[in-house]
């Protein structure tokens, strides 16, 4: 018998090897799907096999990690299609192919989680041939004929449906594939998008996209949106891509970082034209914009934004602060902003301190600007007729214009 290549990432790879930890089971994961690369240089088919051993000990090793922030779930999809795709180019004789697809059926069935879903998707690359995959797909339609066509069609599950529309789809039996989409017993994406493949590589983009949509009813889903996206992109159709489906895409709870996700997406279009469209999809939240218009440098906008709706405060003193000896106009703008919504009861945890680091901040920015006497007369008027009526913000902001006395 041939010694067992000494991979680095096997005894790393025990049951329950991380505990909950996430962060080191996903350098981990990282690691061995760079040590089997390296091998798959100079050796295909011994990489192929490091592949199937490693996501045969996947599961296990992970089964105790917190999975809550879905990071550890994502690592592990991106590294069964990397690994898919290295099991589906080697050089292999049909009976060692067939071996490596039993073992990852078994690993597949034994995973309790489960982490190891995504087998099914990358099936068609494993099998590493239209031939193969044909093979493949003829076998598991047995099975998924019975579950969606038999006598108890939508009370049964096939484990191997993912499996076998992949595979469908790697023999290029793209209208089998729409045909049995079709009969599936519920509508779902994850069916749905071997569809939408299907019709990609039959050269028809746009009906892909069409597909998508209808069969999922909506195109706000992220999972339909990352699709029709990528296909748009993919036919040159970049405008339409950006229209459509750009700011589900890129969705992120910060809006800076939403901002920052479209526009490197899509460098071509305009900072300013993404701000405005990127307010106009959300209506009633114009100041939430205020620090992705500033990271623009566009400081009007940024202004007439805070002044549309609230801001959190803490934002726009730190904008004041930074750009006092900058921009100090500017400066003014976003501290009068702090000190209004301040005023309103607006600002996360705020306290009354918050208001008198606001009123510095802003007279320091109105000095540079040569505006003290307009600024104090502003903030004047706030105290003396509260546009929301008495609060501890106003109260300090009434200290503060009398100690300047």
């Amino acid at each position: 018998m041939a010694p067992t290549h000494p991979w680095t990432f096997r005894p790393r790879f025990r049951r329950n090897a991380f505990g909950w930890r996430s962060q080191p089971a996903m350098q981990r994961i990282e690691e061995a799907v760079a040590e089997i690369k390296d091998v798959a240089a100079h050796d295909p088919a011994l990489a192929a096999e490091g592949a199937v051993i490693f996501l045969e000990k996947l599961s296990p090793a992970i089964a105790q990690v917190d999975s809550s922030s879905g990071a550890i779930g994502r690592t592990v999809n991106w590294a069964i299609f990397e690994l898919a795709r290295i099991i589906g180019a080697a050089p292999a004789s049909s009976e060692q192919r067939e071996t490596w697809l039993q073992r990852l059926w078994d690993a597949g069935e034994a995973d309790e989680i489960p982490y190891l879903e995504a087998l099914g998707d990358a099936w068609g690359l494993a099998c590493g041939s239209v031939e193969v995959a044909s093979e493949q797909a003829d076998r598991l339609l047995v099975g998924l004929r019975e579950a969606w066509e038999g006598p108890k069609k939508g009370q049964r599950s096939f484990t191997g449906e993912s499996h076998c529309l992949s595979a469908l789809l790697a023999a290029e039996r793209y209208e089998e594939v729409l045909e049995w989409v079709e009969k599936a017993p519920y509508t779902m994406w994850h069916d749905v998008k071997f569809g939408v493949k299907a019709l990609v590589a039959m050269g028809r983009p746009l009906d892909a996209v069409a597909y998508a949509e209808e069969k999922s009813g909506t195109s706000d889903s992220p999972g339909v949106a990352h699709a029709c996206e990528a296909i748009l992109r993919d036919a040159g159709m970049e405008e339409e891509a950006y229209a459509n489906y750009a700011f589900v895409v890129h969705e992120h709870a910060s809006y800076l970082n939403w901002f920052r996700g479209v526009t490197k997406a899509y460098p071509t279009i305009p900072k300013a034209r993404v701000l405005a469209d990127l307010v106009a999809h959300t209506p009633g939240k114009e100041g939430k914009w205020f620090a992705a218009a500033r990271s623009a440098k566009l400081y009007d906008e940024a202004i007439r934004l805070v002044q549309i709706s609230p801001c959190e405060p803490k934002t726009l003193m730190k904008a004041a602060r930074a750009e006092t000896l900058k921009r100090p106009k500017f400066a003014v703008e976003a501290g009068l902003a702090a000190l209004r919504w301040q005023v309103e009861g607006h600002g996360y945890k705020a306290v009354a301190n918050d208001a008198r680091d606001a009123f510095a901040i802003t007279m320091r920015a109105a000095e540079a600007a040569g505006e003290v006497e307009a600024v104090r007369a502003q903030v004047r008027a706030w105290v003396e007729n509260p546009p929301k009526g008495e609060n501890k913000m106003v109260r300090k902001l009434r200290e503060c214009l009398g100690e300047e006395r």
